[in-house]
């Protein structure tokens, strides 16, 4: 009797174990999606400093100026929790961006622009931090995938409704290439 008793205790335990540690990985990607998201926005507030600057300097490329503005529009308008489509829309915004910076080669008083250096630092500075906050996203969501479908803890994450976070990741080759940009 003590020993089946044992047993369940036992039991129960291993399970409250694998359930806290499915609640930790949760959170733990909840939290990194968090980073990334306070990333992209600084992203995008500094997205209309940079482009007044550089229409001062290049108002013939209006068109480029634009796209870069209905991207960033774009890519605030996806919800917060869509993985892939944050993705992809931020994807497209960096590629915009890298031509706005590219124009900067055909506008040397533009490229001689203190607030347009400032800006490009910063951008740069950011781009970094969005990288390290998408791969410390990316380790979080792997350690939750990993929970979720490695045995016996699959079983627990199934019974509460733990499920597989998406990777944030660039899926569209294109959106992978790196803008050529000369200085």
């Amino acid at each position: 009797m003590y020993v089946i008793l044992a047993v369940i205790v036992v039991i129960a335990l291993y399970i409250v174990f694998i359930y806290n540690g499915l609640v930790r990985s949760r959170q733990m990607a909840e939290e990194a999606w968090s980073g990334i998201d306070v990333q992209l926005k600084r992203r995008a507030d500094l997205i209309p400093n940079l482009i007044e600057t550089v229409k001062g300097y290049a108002a013939h490329e209006k068109s480029t100026l634009e796209e870069v503005v209905a991207l960033r529009n774009k890519a605030q308008a996806v919800p917060s929790g869509d993985v892939v489509g944050r993705a992809q829309a931020e994807g497209l915004l960096g590629q915009a961006l890298g031509r706005v910076i590219a124009l900067a080669e055909a506008y040397p008083d533009l490229k001689a622009n203190q607030n347009f250096a400032e800006l490009q630092a910063s951008l740069e500075t950011m781009e970094g931090e969005l990288q390290m906050a998408r791969r410390y996203y990316n380790g979080a969501a792997r350690d939750l995938n990993v929970k979720v479908e490695s045995f016996p803890s699959n079983l627990v994450a199934g019974q509460f409704g733990f499920a597989k976070r998406e990777y944030f990741e660039i899926t569209n080759e294109a959106d992978r290439a790196v803008p050529s940009v000369k200085f």
